[in-house]
């Protein structure tokens, strides 16, 4: 029953985002703060037990919205493929320090991901923390971030 309750505070929480979303990016901001909701809500949702699920469910959702709603501002398609192939190769072949860079030579837009630390959760799952530079038009930005290596063998970012 808190699992429902959860998985329905997570998608009350992506609809009311999904209502506040400007549409002066061509939706790329709000298909960004949708997909981050949704993964920082289902990753939420297998944290903890009890009122700490549901939580963690809101914060994952909120979080997820937040990153996925500046990256969807900024990225378009091509470029998200280019930075999530140098996020994944960070995080699973990179060794903490060294980066894994990414350029989209349609738009000219680029970056690198570089893991900083690596440890072993709580729950036994090994986690990464990076940061995510990425040139836009010229402008630089960085984000700091942390992804865990889910059960199926998959990264997930959680904050």
């Amino acid at each position: 029953m808190l699992k429902l309750k959860a998985l329905l505070a997570a998608a009350l929480a992506t609809l009311m985002l999904a209502g506040c979303a400007s549409s002066d990016y061509g939706g790329k901001q709000t298909v960004g703060a949708l997909a981050g909701a949704g993964a920082g809500g289902l990753l939420g949702a297998q944290v903890g037990k009890g009122k700490v699920r549901l939580a963690s469910t809101a914060a994952g959702t909120l979080i997820g919205a937040f990153l996925g709603n500046e990256i969807g501002r900024s990225l378009d398609r091509a470029d998200q493929l280019h930075a999530s192939r140098a996020q994944y190769q960070a995080l699973e072949y990179t060794p903490a320090g060294a980066s894994s860079e990414w350029r989209n030579p349609d738009s000219g837009h680029y970056g690198s991901v570089t893991p900083t630390y690596t440890y072993q959760a709580a729950g036994g799952e090994y986690c990464r923390e990076f940061t995510h530079k990425a040139t836009i038009g010229g402008r630089s930005e960085r984000v700091y971030g942390t992804a865990c290596r889910s059960p199926d063998g998959q990264w997930a970012v959680v904050n």
